[in-house]
């Protein structure tokens, strides 16, 4: 007899004794004990990173002063929008003539209350959010409304004028930044992000 026959031979007479299906058995009772248990340890390690992550964030994203516009280029009551590189919509409005970042107001143009868009009405000097009608005064702070009954406020940016450039500091998380003018005069022939030197 050859060795094929004897294994052929072999292998019927474990089949007829179930010690084949046995092996199969315990071979798919084990593989499905390793699978699940694969599947426990990666989701539970999965959750310890996450929660690792927000009980030890990895401190404050990175800040940097980004150009906005020419102060001269403003007037009291001008006002636009600035989309930041994280993504913020930020509302800025021109209070004053004297060219300092006093005279400019920089909040998010983001309602705290269900995340409508805010506008400034140099008219009445204050953001008002038409969802609802909540307004905020100057500072940004909620002043009627569901955002004055809930005690909240417009976030405010930093600013500053250097050399008559006026910067905002924002997280810069992403890497494109766009400013969309919405001033009486021309258009800005640089759009979007200068450093602080003014260069494109």
């Amino acid at each position: 007899m050859s060795n094929v026959e004897e294994g052929v031979n072999e292998a019927e007479h474990r089949i007829e004794n179930g010690a084949l299906s046995g092996d199969r058995r315990s071979f798919f009772a084990s593989a499905s004990s390793l699978a699940m248990l694969g599947g426990l340890a990666g989701s539970y390690g999965t959750l310890a990173v996450m929660a690792g992550r927000f009980l030890y964030p990895a401190g404050g994203s990175p800040m940097r002063w980004m150009f906005l516009t020419e102060t001269g280029r403003m007037k009291p009551g001008d006002s636009f929008k600035y989309t930041a590189p994280s993504g913020h919509t930020i509302a800025i409005a021109c209070v004053g003539k004297t060219g300092k970042a006093e005279d400019f107001l920089a909040l998010s143009s983001v309602c705290p209350h269900l995340g409508c868009q805010v506008y400034w009405e140099a008219q009445n000097n204050r953001f008002f959010c038409p969802c609802h009608n909540g307004t905020f005064d100057a500072s940004g702070r909620a002043t009627s409304g569901p955002p004055a009954a809930a005690g909240q406020s417009l976030l405010r940016y930093r600013l500053k004028v250097e050399g008559g450039l006026l910067f905002i500091e924002v997280s810069v998380d992403r890497a494109v930044a766009s400013a969309e003018p919405s001033l009486s005069g021309g258009q800005d022939s640089c759009p979007g992000v200068r450093d602080p030197e003014g260069a494109c």
